[in-house]
């Protein structure tokens, strides 16, 4: 393991350590709050956030409308693909904060529009990420990984830890994982971005919350996704 590995190692034990601790009294509360927004948000919300949850789990598990390509990329060391993955987080993180704004300055109707489309800016991001950290999409096994990954991005504490050890320990757990229950996902996809995304249909600040909100959703996401094919890739702690 060269200096830069034992670098990213150090930074994938750093990054488990953040998303494992336990929330504090706000994050407990906002969960609250949550819970209350949910039983306040119209049934259409409801609609259109659940069909476009479940239609992001079936394209994703299917990998229909995602193309990949194999590139030179397969020969990068770890440092060249950790460069390239944060021109390509810039990239959709720009594209997302584009769309928030957008449709969070239209008002509900777009601004629920928002959530399939984020999902869609996620999808095509996740499967350019495993690919470019040496992983086949073809292969249905890291369909089921790209979800897991998504699902630590987005979930509770609780989920956070049970989706760490699926992880951590994929080569052994993998082939229990032939199914998913996508009502369980969504509703962890749901509890966590609602607060903040449906502040989004509020007029006169919805174009600022979309794009703030998309901002950070993607930031997040990106740094789950790095470390944990980051993980896969670095199985050996280095040697002190």
């Amino acid at each position: 393991m060269n200096q830069y590995e034992e670098q990213a190692f150090n930074e994938i034990l750093e990054w488990k350590r953040k998303i494992l601790k336990k929330p504090k009294l706000f994050q407990r509360m906002t969960k609250g709050m949550q819970d209350k927004i949910n039983e306040k948000i119209p049934e259409k919300a409801h609609v259109v956030i659940t069909e476009g949850i479940k239609n992001f789990v079936k394209l994703t598990l299917t990998g229909s409308q995602i193309t990949t390509r194999k590139s030179e990329e397969a020969y990068y060391s770890l440092k060249e693909r950790d460069e390239i993955f944060q021109q390509k987080l810039s990239t959709y993180r720009k594209s997302a904060v584009i769309e928030g704004a957008g449709t969070g300055a239209g008002g509900i109707l777009l601004g629920l529009a928002d959530f399939p489309l984020l999902l869609s800016i996620k999808m095509k991001f996740l499967f350019d990420v495993a690919n470019l950290y040496g992983f086949d999409t073809k292969k249905y096994e890291e369909r089921i990984f790209i979800l897991l990954v998504f699902q630590l991005a987005f979930s509770s504490a609780e989920k956070r830890r049970e989706t760490m050890e699926l992880i951590e320990n994929w080569e052994e757990r993998k082939l229990e994982l032939v199914e998913l229950d996508w009502q369980a996902f969504q509703q962890e996809y749901r509890d966590y971005i609602d607060f903040v995304k449906m502040l989004q249909l509020v007029p006169g600040i919805g174009a600022v919350v979309g794009a703030y909100a998309n901002y950070n959703l993607l930031d997040q996401l990106g740094e789950t996704a790095k470390n944990c094919y980051r993980l896969r890739l670095l199985t050996t702690p280095p040697t002190l």
